[in-house]
């Protein structure tokens, strides 16, 4: 893919008060490098040879919850079809679907929050990691960079869309450790054979949206997958704890014991569970 250069509505404001152009960073702080761009009459040139009007930067510096990308032209960083996705520029971006983040953005950014899911499996060099719901791919880059092998799956065409847009996304898709799958995980779990995984990070969209990855029979799928000792995070998030008392980790803990899976507990700082499949295959504790 040729270089996209990114804006914000911040940098758009840099532009428009500096004089004569300005140094900006075009790829969304996933380095530190920065371009020209210059003035050019009523517009301003980036350096691919784009010229953009004025108004046009100037309606982006009014947007600030979105991301555009220069490449012969200016475009919003977002897909509208049976719903409307779009990154948002949190550092790093996280995507909006119908206007729900799939990070958290408020206690941590999104790259915390990935690390928070990895670390309470702690994969190793040389592991195979399962990644169900790869979404933007900072879970399974975050575990390849630990010397994993990661296989990650997504079932909605426009998350790899925008995936592939995303810098931060970049080493999802260079031939690393990482192989994506697209597909339904409930489907795609099915296909690998037992104990394929050392560890298995599974973070679906909301219960609302997609129950069947909540449920037992689902967890008996990852259970079947997992290695003899390897260990399962599962993020849960608590919706609606604080308003209805409803406790949905207590139920995914209850699913997963049933499912087999031992040592099931919360892990507060990732807001979700983990367990292990114990050493003796027909046991539990």
């Amino acid at each position: 893919m040729d270089e996209l250069y990114f804006l914000t509505a911040k940098d758009a404001r840099r532009l428009l008060f500096a004089k004569g152009g300005a140094r900006l960073n075009l790829d969304l702080r996933k380095t530190s490098r920065s371009w020209l761009v210059t003035l050019d009459g009523d517009g301003f040139m980036f350096p691919d040879g784009t010229r953009v009007e004025r108004d046009v930067i100037e309606r982006i510096a009014r947007d600030e919850g979105s991301v555009y990308f220069v490449r012969d032209g200016v475009y919003k960083a977002a897909i509208a079809g049976e719903h409307f996705y779009k990154l948002v520029p949190t550092i790093p971006p996280t995507i909006e679907i119908n206007g729900i983040r799939m990070h958290r953005t408020k206690e941590v950014n999104p790259l915390q929050d990935t690390r928070n899911k990895v670390n309470a499996v702690k994969p190793r060099e040389g592991e195979t990691v399962l990644d169900t719901c790869m979404g933007l791919g900072y879970t399974a880059i975050e575990a390849s960079k630990r010397g994993a092998y990661v296989i990650t799956i997504e079932k909605d065409p426009n998350v790899l869309e925008l995936a592939r847009i995303n810098p931060w996304s970049r080493e999802l898709f260079t031939g690393g450790k990482i192989q994506v799958i697209q597909g339904d995980a409930f489907e795609v779990v099915k296909k690998f054979k037992d104990e394929s995984f050392d560890v298995i990070i599974h973070d679906p969209p909301r219960f609302s949206l997609a129950g069947q990855l909540y449920s037992e029979e689902f967890y008996r799928e990852l259970f079947r997958v997992l290695k003899p000792g390897g260990r399962l995070f599962h993020y849960v998030g608590n919706p609606g704890k604080k308003y209805r008392k409803k406790d949905l980790q207590k139920g995914v803990m209850e699913r997963l014991r049933r499912a087999g899976f031992a040592g099931v507990r919360r892990v507060e700082e990732a807001l979700g569970v983990m367990g292990r499949k114990p050493e003796n295959k027909g046991g539990k504790n």
